[in-house]
């Protein structure tokens, strides 16, 4: 599958968040790239401007192309309820980001490697798409190869420090994760402001 493979810290100078994991990068230069960078910017940004930052912001951290992002919108869009937050929540449950929140991958393009080469299964099913979208319930286990295990063990020793989402219920004895339930804008705690997404789709 397609994927933005250009420099990831340059993207996260650009917006001034750290949009694939801890950035040294971004620690050490809190600016925007390219000559101008430490004199910020003067323009003051257009709406249009603003929302599409926001946009681009929430497309970088999914690691989505425009397409993509487009198609979660949409069935967004279609849903019951505020648009905005099922859009959240459609992103935060797709399988490489569960099997990312779990601690068992300690980045999203490491948890899309990890489910794309078969290395996690759905309640007792392989699933290799990233873009599979887990349900409350569901039980996410590293499969008992020697592989899988030693990748997903490597991982949660680096991942050791970051707290698993209410939402989710980890046992990483078992290398294992179940959906608690379907999570709320509060608990994805959300690095945009999704509302303006949703304005600049509906122009």
């Amino acid at each position: 599958m397609a994927r933005y493979t250009g420099p990831k810290s340059k993207i996260s100078r650009r917006y001034g968040v750290p949009l694939f994991g801890p950035s040294k990068a971004l620690e050490r230069k809190n600016y925007g790239p390219g000559m101008h960078g430490p004199k910020g910017s003067r323009r003051k940004l257009s709406d249009y401007a603003l929302a599409l930052g926001e946009k681009q912001k929430l497309r970088y951290q999914y690691g989505l192309l425009e397409r993509q992002f487009r198609r979660y919108f949409q069935t967004a869009l279609t849903r019951r309820g505020v648009t905005g937050e099922t859009l959240l929540q459609l992103l935060e449950t797709r399988l490489d980001n569960v099997v990312f929140r779990l601690g068992f991958a300690n980045s999203r393009s490491a948890a899309r490697q990890m489910v794309s080469h078969g290395h996690v299964s759905v309640n007792g099913r392989k699933v290799n798409v990233s873009s599979y979208n887990v349900r409350a319930g569901d039980t996410i286990l590293v499969k008992d190869k020697p592989g899988s295990r030693r990748l997903a063990a490597k991982h949660l020793e680096l991942t050791q420090i970051s707290p698993v989402p209410d939402w989710l219920v980890v046992n990483k004895e078992q290398f294992s994760g179940q959906v608690a339930h379907i999570p709320s804008r509060e608990e994805i705690a959300p690095i945009v402001n999704e509302q303006l997404v949703v304005e600049l789709y509906s122009r």
